[in-house]
């Protein structure tokens, strides 16, 4: 199994050589992975690969000790916090807020990188808050307080506060982890919405193989630092990827809407 270097399709973000170091200790090594505008892609690999990791170079929370991540062919780093801010959001896994924030408050914080210099929110974003709310169906539940919320329901609202900052790019780090499947569920058709109807580019971290086959439109597969090989689900994440990537035996089968599943049976020895 080999990288795939050619970038078939325009990128909105493209990780060129790339490695990341974490305490001294290389995580990724000489990365290189394009992203496509406009579409879903999923970073997918086992426990410890460096998926997170690289999510987070992306996000600019972590720095690259080799290589240069750009955004629209533009350094990440050359751009301020705030121009940043308007070009990409990122939930990280499992993010927490103070217990006494309701769903508006959270949402409110999403328009930031917008505000002045005093911080002072006006018409625009109280119109981008509602739009935001209405975006993710939360808004019968914006005065809630986020601790009285179902993790599906929170989860959403987390969603809104990254929408109503209006970036281009949306990054999340397993977004339907602790989730029952319903909620899981309802997590990636939301996605799937936003990504079809308001052209929101989506990369996501993501254990569910399955998730990935239906929902992204473009997989990278990332194996001890390295990425294996990225391109479209359906071609990429069959029963030999588990074989050689996870170590697991799979059987596969085929979906009533023509695309495969996956069911693991054992592990490999």
């Amino acid at each position: 199994m080999t990288q795939n270097n050619a970038a078939p399709f325009k990128a909105v973000l493209e990780a060129t050589h790339i490695d990341i170091a974490i305490n001294k200790k290389t995580i990724i090594h000489d990365l290189s992975l394009a992203i496509p505008e406009g579409k879903i892609t999923a970073i997918i690999g086992p426990n410890g690969c460096g998926k997170s990791t690289t999510l987070k170079a992306i996000a600019r929370i972590l720095p690259c000790a080799k290589g240069s991540i750009s955004f629209l062919g533009k350094d990440i780093h050359r751009l301020s916090h705030r121009e940043f801010a308007r070009c990409l959001a990122i939930l990280t896994q499992s993010p927490v807020a103070p217990t006494d924030l309701t769903v508006q408050d959270l949402v409110e914080m999403g328009r930031f990188p917008h505000r002045s210099f005093l911080g002072r929110g006006d018409k625009d974003d109280a119109q981008h808050v509602a739009w935001a709310l209405e975006q993710t169906n939360m808004t019968s539940m914006s005065h809630r307080l986020l601790h009285t919320l179902s993790g599906g329901e929170r989860q959403r609202a987390w969603i809104a506060m990254a929408l109503a900052q209006r970036p281009q790019v949306l990054l999340l780090d397993e977004p339907t982890t602790y989730l029952d499947i319903c909620h899981q569920l309802e997590v990636m058709q939301l996605l799937d919405k936003l990504n079809k109807e308001l052209g929101l580019t989506v990369v996501m971290v993501i254990h569910d193989l399955n998730h990935a086959i239906q929902y992204a439109d473009y997989v990278a597969v990332i194996k001890a630092g390295r990425l294996v090989v990225s391109g479209e689900p359906k071609e990429i994440v069959t029963s030999k990827l588990l074989a050689d990537v996870f170590r697991v035996q799979a059987d596969e089968f085929a979906c009533s809407n023509g695309l495969p599943a996956l069911v693991p049976i054992t592990v490999c020895r």
